[in-house]
């Protein structure tokens, strides 16, 4: 009955996936886009700490302790790399997003592809004048 408790983070771990990817498929706005794949990306945090924790484990320090088990450190070195590496990204997507609303003056795919192909329309009619 209680077993579904033991396993708690992975079904978080697979909610937060599917609506992280969702959001970031679904959506034309470009921040929706960026929350969605740092959602996505929280998931997998998640996922790499849940496997590097050990129940009943102990940290990995020496002493007299070592006849327990000791639990992973290495996951949670991953992590700390992955979410500098992830905010540096997401940084860099939004200021990208912030130049795309000051050149097109929307944050939305749609509008922006419409407003490209109104501008090779325009390069296409100056080239033939």
């Amino acid at each position: 009955m209680m077993e579904w408790v033991g396993q708690f983070n992975y079904y978080v771990f697979a909610i937060l996936m599917m609506a992280g990817i969702y959001i970031a498929m679904s959506r034309g706005n470009l921040v929706k886009k960026v929350v969605g794949l740092n959602i996505f990306q929280a998931s997998v945090f998640l996922l790499y700490i849940s496997s590097g924790k050990i129940w009943g484990g102990t940290a990995p320090i020496l002493g007299d302790h070592l006849t327990q088990p000791i639990s992973n450190p290495l996951p949670h070195v991953l992590i700390l790399t992955a979410i500098v590496v992830g905010v540096a990204t997401t940084s860099i997507g939004l200021a990208l997003i912030v130049r795309i609303k000051e050149a097109y003056d929307t944050v939305e795919e749609d509008e922006i592809a419409e407003a490209e192909a109104r501008y090779e329309d325009e390069l296409a009619r100056a080239e033939e004048a």
